[in-house]
């Protein structure tokens, strides 16, 4: 229990997954700090504000850009540190005006690349060791996708809301034109009215 515990621990350090509001011309990044030859994978998705789209770039720790895509909903890219140092993921709303957006980020980081020979660790694993190993990557794998579902359930809802509250909208002003309509014909069959008996006194 204790070892699949220090496993668990593990995974966590070793990822950053957290949901975050981006205001208007805001600008927000985050920062990792790696060793050289380690995999590691930015995922990210713009759950909810203006048109789910946010600009994107990931730097080296020399400041040379891995990434950068403009106006994105979604994406992940994968890539190996070359060297050591802070590497960071910025996030920008700055196009937007009126519009805040709320994002999520999953940063997640391997292992440093092992060469050579096996270590005494790795020989010195035994089968109920694999075994944990294997219940928590899978699980990962389970919390993967039950990240991924809640996310497109929240957008989808989101979105849902945001066209009912169109169509209520379209409603309300639909029936506000079919009332001033309704008024000004009878303002106007009764002017007719009027100008008949006006006519009719002399």
């Amino acid at each position: 229990m204790r070892l699949i515990f220090s496993l668990f621990t593990i995974a966590i350090v070793k990822a950053i997954e957290l949901t975050f509001e981006l205001e208007d011309n805001a600008n927000q990044c985050f920062y990792e700090d790696l060793k050289a030859g380690i995999d590691s994978v930015v995922e990210f998705q713009v759950v909810t504000g203006g048109q789910y789209d946010v600009d994107v770039v990931i730097e080296d720790p020399s400041g040379r850009t891995l990434y950068k895509e403009a106006r994105k909903q979604y994406d992940t890219h994968q890539f190996k540190t070359q060297s050591p140092g802070t590497y960071k993921v910025c996030f920008s709303n700055e196009f937007s005006t009126f519009s805040h957006k709320v994002v999520y980020m999953d940063w997640q980081t391997g292992d440093e690349t092992q060469g050579g020979k096996p270590t005494p660790r790795t020989i010195a694993m035994n089968q109920m060791e694999n075994s944990a190993s294997t219940i928590g990557d899978r699980l990962k794998v389970v919390d993967d996708y039950q990240t991924h579902h809640r996310l497109r359930e929240a957008t989808g809802r989101k979105r849902a809301e945001d066209l009912n509250e169109r169509v209520l909208w379209w409603s309300v002003g639909q029936t506000a034109v079919v009332v001033v309509i309704g008024i000004g014909q009878v303002l106007l069959l009764r002017s007719f009215f009027s100008d008949k008996r006006q006519s009719g006194g002399y």
